[in-house]
């Protein structure tokens, strides 16, 4: 498969409203994450070597590396989404009295529900980095540190829904609902972090 983070913007958003069944919600809320992750690096990136921001520079250091393995890890997730969806639409074909069918989807409904997880819990890293770059990154950047919030809670309620969408149909309810409970909780925490982050940058910038 052709990785989707090598085409243009234009082919990935072509793709995404094609009538093809990768990229989806999955994919495109990774990228939403990885879009917001960056604009946090940005403002970490025009804010470090200036003076008035020396005291907190070893902390924009920091921010900036655990931005960028969030960036790459989210993108990666791209891929990874596409990838468990085509098993799991062959799982969905093979005939409902094949004594396979079962155990088969269940497999492929775990995989394919494990991606949009990930997603969300790299998206609340992300969040977490963007609390600390609207406290310690240059005052003229806000705006870029409310949009980076904005676009990972986005993210965030994309990768719940993907991940539900599995979960409903899993025969393991136990382990259904811890995926579930999980994923409600942290997007409980997060989405009102990072909606917090952008009432903070809303308040300052307008």
């Amino acid at each position: 498969m052709e990785h989707l983070t090598d085409l243009t913007c234009a082919a990935f958003t072509q793709a995404l409203g094609d009538k093809v069944s990768v990229p989806g919600g999955g994919g495109a809320s990774a990228l939403a994450g990885a879009l917001g992750t960056a604009l946090g690096a940005m403002v970490g990136n025009f804010t470090v070597g200036k003076p008035k921001y020396a005291a907190v520079e070893a902390d924009l250091q920091a921010l900036l590396a655990q931005s960028e393995a969030l960036r790459q890890e989210l993108l990666a997730c791209v891929d990874r989404d596409a990838e468990a969806f085509e098993p799991l639409s062959r799982a969905y074909g093979i005939p409902k009295d094949d004594p396979t069918r079962s155990e088969t989807l269940e497999r492929c409904l775990r995989r394919a529900a494990q991606a949009p997880m990930e997603i969300l819990r790299l998206c609340c890293q992300a969040v977490r980095l963007h609390e600390a770059y609207a406290e310690k990154g240059s005052a003229i950047m806000l705006s870029d540190v409310g949009t980076g919030a904005a676009l990972c809670r986005g993210a965030m309620l994309g990768a719940v829904l993907n991940v539900k969408v599995n979960t409903r149909l899993m025969a393991d309810r136990d382990y259904a609902r811890a995926l579930n409970d999980e994923a409600d909780a942290l997007l409980s925490e997060y989405a009102a972090r990072a909606d917090a982050v952008w009432d903070r940058v809303h308040g300052r910038v307008c």
